[in-house]
């Protein structure tokens, strides 16, 4: 048999890794590598350094796994579309694990992994018919039994780390501090967590020792910050498996939290099937009737108001600040500076969704993409939850850490004019130090009236949203996990979560 060459991708990690298992099973060397395309690199690329800095520290912690296990990490340089032909044509064959892609790396895939040579496994919970519709939506329904096919993935062992590997075959072209260096990655983000799968295991270790406090984490931005999970760049980049994960907290004890947090795992499954059923979630309006919705209606004011976190309602500043500064903000506040952007700016959802992949560490596209759409009601199946900006204050931030920490112009401000500044007496702006419309800016639209007219625009689509779901092909691309719901829901279903049950797949 060939030497194998095991291509990792989004799976930077040895242990419940398929692909490397089945390499190291086989007979011949095993070549471990990775491909380092500087196409991400490229100005316009939706990818911060702080996301490059965090791929880079999950290479170098991957390279200590292989050393130790007496193999090493071959770094490549170039577009994979031609290395990974070029080793098959040295006479390697090319052991990988399935991903969910979109965009470019979906064209990558459609040429490669189908050669001759490449052997594909796909462990990971998701159903990858082969049969598709002309315009790519899968051809039958996978939610059939969905939740079954991936509670056994969730339940079954893990792939083994091998207990050595030979040297390998294939040398490294460049080193991480090359790439740094040649594409000027300085990463100027704060608190963002190191990247490999040492650092994520004792962030896993850490966490499920507080499991049971999730449930009061979650929600409230501040504490999400400091005390949640904060796993998902782990998941995304696959130093960590969502088997590995799910496992480490079924064997904690039982609780609300455990319970919630193994929710967010088949979540995160779930919309990794979505993008696998129509990988356009990410480009496109998944309800061909909303399609374009406010794309006319851009204002290049309000758009730069939103990404500066200038727009004069606290706490969606305080939550595009953070974004910008840290790279992370939790579900709840991804859920408001989306609809915001949306419901009450009237902006098309595309940029601002890709503003956000852009700034997120954990930037994972088939989560970001179908979160966006979904909280947008892009699909015309979802609740239209037009989030009260004042009341996310008053319910999440009630003490202004979060909104004091990201927006320190209003630090000074009483707790009780923190939601709506712009209504604090002069008296009081005096006594504090801010002048609202300099120091820190008006609303810059109406709210109460902007979310009444989203409501009014969503409810004139509705018939036709409605009907466009009776097309087989957009009934398979949508979620229908909140069937039953009312869809002008204002900031319905879980307050917890924000996210419907496991049983309502």
């Amino acid at each position: 048999m060939s030497d194998i060459v095991v291509w990792h991708r989004a799976d930077l990690r040895t242990v419940d890794n398929a692909a490397l298992a089945g390499a190291a099973a086989a007979t011949g060397a095993v070549a471990p590598v990775f491909v380092v395309d500087p196409t991400y690199y490229r100005d316009g690329n939706l990818a911060c350094d702080a996301r490059l800095r965090f791929l880079h520290d999950c290479l170098a912690d991957l390279r200590r796994q292989y050393r130790d296990l007496g193999s090493d990490l071959a770094l490549l340089s170039g577009d994979p579309g031609e290395r990974i032909p070029a080793l098959l044509a040295e006479g390697y064959e090319v052991y990988c694990n399935r991903d969910v892609t979109a965009r470019r790396g979906r064209e990558r895939d459609r040429s490669l992994l189908d050669r001759d040579g490449v052997t594909v496994f796909a462990d990971d919970g998701i159903r990858w018919p082969a049969d598709r519709d002309r315009d790519g939506t899968v051809a039958v329904d996978t939610r059939e039994g969905w939740d079954k096919h991936c509670e056994a993935y969730f339940e079954r062992d893990q792939h083994p780390r091998p207990e050595s590997l030979g040297p390998t075959p294939v040398d490294s072209e460049v080193t991480i501090a090359d790439v740094e260096a040649r594409h000027d990655v300085s990463p100027e983000k704060s608190n963002v967590p190191e990247g490999g799968t040492v650092a994520g295991t004792e962030r896993l270790s850490s966490f499920v020792d507080r499991l049971a406090d999730y449930p009061a984490v979650v929600s409230p931005p501040a504490a999400a910050e400091a005390r949640s999970s904060r796993l998902s760049p782990y998941l995304k980049f696959g130093a960590l498996s969502e088997r590995q994960v799910y496992q480490r907290v079924q064997a904690a004890p039982a609780s609300r939290g455990r319970s919630m947090y193994t929710s967010r795992l088949y979540w995160n499954r779930h919309y990794h099937q979505k993008v696998a059923d129509w990988p356009d979630w990410t480009e496109r309006a998944v309800n061909p009737v909303f399609r374009g919705l406010y794309r006319d209606d851009h204002d290049a004011d309000l758009d730069r108001a939103w990404r500066a976190g200038q727009t004069g309602f606290p706490m969606v500043d305080a939550a595009m600040r953070a974004l910008t500064e840290t790279g992370y903000i939790n579900f709840r506040m991804r859920a408001l500076v989306a609809t915001f952007y949306v419901y009450v700016l009237k902006q098309w959802w595309k940029p601002g969704a890709d503003f956000m992949y852009y700034h997120l560490v954990d930037a994972d596209p088939a989560i970001n993409y179908t979160q966006w759409q979904s909280q947008c009601n892009l699909t015309g199946v979802h609740p239209v939850r037009v989030y009260d900006p004042a009341k996310q204050v008053r319910e999440y931030d009630p003490d202004g850490e979060f909104v004091r920490t990201y927006v320190p112009e209003l630090a000074d401000l009483p707790d009780e004019h923190l939601a709506r500044p712009e209504k604090a007496p002069v008296h009081v702006q005096d006594a504090c130090g801010v002048d609202i419309g300099t120091d820190y800016p008006y609303p810059v639209v109406e709210y109460d009236h902007e979310a009444a007219a989203a409501r009014a625009d969503y409810a004139a689509l509705d018939d036709r949203a409605t009907e466009a779901l009776s097309d087989p092909r957009v009934r398979r691309r949508c979620s229908f996990s909140n069937r039953g719901r009312d869809r002008t829901d204002e900031e319905g279903g879980d307050t917890a979560s924000g996210q419907a049950s496991l049983s309502e797949f």
